[in-house]
Order: structure tokens, then C-alpha cells, then sequence
């Protein structure tokens, strides 16, 4: 039971299958003994809503209407369930929204992050464009203090970068980064804050080469440049780059990003195509001798306490990647920004 709590509450819905959402009226999320109920405080829109916003193909294949979106957010606890236990009333948090099952072969040996019967909160179930949100009470963050409020909303995508970036070596390695939307952006301040020796950042957007140069990159090139590879081999004493982190899932992207991996480095994929890729397996990864990583999400949950320390202890700074701070009622608004290619991370705020 949410006890002094308003029944009711404004939340963005996908209503039904087509382009658009819409702002209704619902009731408040009822919680059971081992949930918490959130008053949101600020939701951060990505690309996948984006999806979920243009109904595109991925969205007519995934999403089932109606429902509320919105997985990347912070805010406070308003209610707590009879069985939780070390989080109270008013605590500043965050979630990780994929729901494992706790049941099959990968989260029974510790790899929770690619659970089979994963539930996506705001994908798969309400998630977090709205007043409120019933969150797992397992699932739920507590923000330290330290870190910058404007950041909590932004946990699940830093995570992303965390996740790939440290999934192999990284001090004292050559890195580039294909495709510099926010993950990516992020990833270039997680290599450079642990000691990346040379970043390249690999972009056709001339604002988001701007802003990777802002995040740490030393060499911030226009995929579209055609003496690129010749660029990335000659500050690499002709080798290529130790470490590929792959943001962008573009089918160009991911072949140029193996052109630029010198032989057994290591490539970290996280970029997700829209098709299957064609790749020449033999030359960018066979006889490379490349290692190659599919990253999905976050480690549940050494990802957490990696990204925190790294914020808590100003590390890093996200706050050049946050372009716009809009109202949840201009999600209209914000989902053209995100679309034109001006914005980068756009923050919503909940007013009550």
C-alpha cells in the first residue's frame, strides 16, 4: 500500500501502437513487500526511446502498448515495501532496470547481465516517465551524496561505458572509439580517467567531435576522412589501435573500427546495428587474432560500483555531455533534439 500518497499520477505512455506518446492520468504503482516506490525527480531520454517514440521496426517487434517508458532516471524513495530492508523514505537513488529471473544457467553463475528471461523496466514494463515508479527493491541504487545530483538519472548509460571499457586492458593503451553519441562520449572519459595512452574518436557529426575533444579524446577524426586509417597508424607506430570500443552499431562504423585494430587487440562492441553486418571475418578479426567482446548492459553489479567510485571521487565530469534540461511535457520537443543531431544527453525534469 502507498499510505499519504496520491492516487493518482501524470506519466508519458506509449498508448498504442503508432508514432507519438501521450501524457495521462494514471494511477499511482501499487507496491508489494519487497518493492520501492520512487517519486521521480529527472529521467534522461536515449536512443531507445527514441525507437519507442517513432515505432519503428524494433519497436513494432518489442514494445506492447500501453505502457510507460523511460529507463534512465533518479529520484526519491516514497514508499517502501513490508521486507525491505537499507533503503528508507527519502533516500536519493537510482536503478539498474534490467529485472533478472535469478533462475537461469547466467544468473546462476554470475552473469546476471545477460539474463535469458531479462525484463527491461520501461521497455518491457512501466518504466520511468512519470511521477512515480515501482522499482524491485534488489534493483534500487543509492546515490552517494558526493556525486553531482544532475548525474544520478545518468548511471545507466555511464554504465554502458564503463562495462565496455573495462572489459579488457586499458591503462597505457591506444583506443578509439567509433561513434560519440553520450555512451560513447562517456567512454572516452572512462579510458582517459584510467589511463588510456592515446584516444581517437571516430565521428561524422562535427558538434559531437567538438564534444569528444571536450571528454578527453586526443584526436577527435571525421569517419568520413579518407586518410583516416593513415592517421590512426601513423600515431600508432603503423600498428593500429590496442583497444576498438564500438558505439555507434553502424554497419561502416564497425568495419572501420576492425580496419583500425592492430593485430591481437581487442575490440569491445556495444553499438547495436539495426541489420545484420557483413564483415570480412577472416582479415578484421581471423587472422588478427582479435579478441572480441559483445557488451549488453551493465554487470550486475560490479559495473555499479565502478561507475560510482569514478564519479564520487571527480574523476570524471559528465556535464558537458548534458545539452538540454526540458520539462517531461516537452518529450515531444526533446525527442526532434535527440533526432536532429543538436542534442547529446537530454535530461526531463518532474515537477510536481
Amino acid at each position: 500500500m502507498n499510505h499519504g500518497l496520491s492516487k493518482t499520477m501524470r506519466a508519458l505512455m506509449k498508448t498504442q501502437a503508432a508514432a507519438g506518446m501521450e501524457m495521462r492520468e494514471v494511477p499511482v504503482p501499487e507496491i508489494g513487500a519487497s518493492d520501492v516506490l520512487i517519486a521521480v525527480e529527472t529521467a534522461s531520454v536515449c536512443g531507445t526511446d527514441l525507437h519507442i517514440y517513432h515505432w519503428d521496426e524494433w519497436a513494432q517487434a518489442r514494445i506492447k502498448p500501453p505502457y510507460i517508458p523511460g529507463h534512465e532516471f533518479c529520484g526519491t524513495v516514497a514508499a517502501v515495501g513490508s521486507l525491505v530492508q537499507g533503503i528508507a523514505v527519502g533516500d536519493f537513488v537510482s536503478a539498474e532496470m534490467h529485472v533478472a529471473c535469478g533462475h537461469c544457467l547466467q544468473c546462476r553463475i554470475g552473469q546476471a547481465h545477460v539474463c535469458q528471461f531479462v525484463k527491461i523496466l520501461g521497455v518491457d514494463a512501466d518504466g520511468a516517465f512519470a511521477d512515480y515508479v515501482r522499482i524491485p527493491a534488489s534493483n534500487v541504487w543509492k546515490l552517494d551524496p558526493a556525486i553531482p545530483r544532475d548525474f544520478g538519472s545518468l548511471f545507466d548509460p555511464f554504465g554502458n561505458a564503463v562495462h565496455t571499457v573495462l572489459s579488457g586492458a586499458i591503462a597505457g593503451q591506444t583506443v578509439a572509439v567509433t561513434g560519440c553519441g553520450p555512451i560513447g562520449l562517456f567512454a572516452i572519459a572512462v579510458a582517459k580517467a584510467c589511463g588510456a595512452a592515446k584516444i581517437f574518436a571516430i565521428e561524422p557529426n562535427e558538434t559531437r567531435r567538438a564534444l569528444a575533444t571536450t571528454m578527453g579524446a586526443h584526436a577527435a577524426l571525421d569517419s568520413a576522412a579518407s586518410d583516416l586509417l593513415l592517421q590512426v597508424k601513423s600515431e600508432t607506430g603503423g600498428n593500429g589501435v590496442d583497444v576498438l570500443l564500438e558505439m555507434s552499431g553502424h554497419p561502416s562504423a564497425i568495419r572501420q573500427g576492425f580496419s583500425l585494430l592492430r593485430m591481437g587487440g581487442r575490440a569491445s562492441l556495444l553499438g547495436i546495428p539495426s541489420r545484420p553486418v557483413e564483415l570480412d571475418l577472416a582479415n578484421a578479426v581471423i587472422f588478427k587474432g582479435a579478441t572480441v567482446h559483445g557488451i549488453n548492459g551493465r554487470k550486475m553489479y560490479e559495473t555499479w560500483y565502478q561507475a560510482e567510485a569514478l564519479l564520487r571521487e571527480g574523476h570524471i565530469d559528465l556535464s558537458p555531455v548534458i545539452t538540454h534540461r526540458l520539462a517531461l511535457e516537452r518529450f515531444d520537443e526533446a525527442m526532434h533534439l535527440l533526432e536532429s543531431g543538436e542534442a547529446s544527453k537530454i535530461l526531463l525534469t518532474v515537477k510536481r
